[in-house]
């Protein structure tokens, strides 16, 4: 991602830099999501990975966790894929 087309290239001056970045052109292009700013490209990342079938040991080392269970936070399951799928449920007697 290019910041800046004139050099220097200097920090941020705050922490969230690149999130209010993210927010302000999701902003403008009209993209709704449940996630803002740079939370919104990690799970992006890594929902893309777990369709592909990147097992999710695999997706929390390119996104640095310490655990599984913040992986699977990050990486939601594809609901309308589940749905094409699933299995018929049989009624138990």
């Amino acid at each position: 991602m290019f910041l800046r087309t004139i050099a220097p290239c200097r920090p941020f001056k705050t922490s969230d830099g690149i999130s209010s970045l993210v927010k302000r052109v999701m902003k403008r292009a009209g993209v709704v999501t449940p996630f803002k700013g740079a939370h919104a490209l990690r799970h992006t990342a890594a929902t893309e990975m777990l369709r592909h079938g990147v097992p999710l040991e695999k997706i929390g080392l390119v996104l640095r966790h310490r655990g599984v269970d913040t992986t699977a936070f990050y990486a939601k399951a594809d609901v309308a894929l589940l749905k094409q799928i699933a299995q018929p449920w049989s009624e138990a007697l």
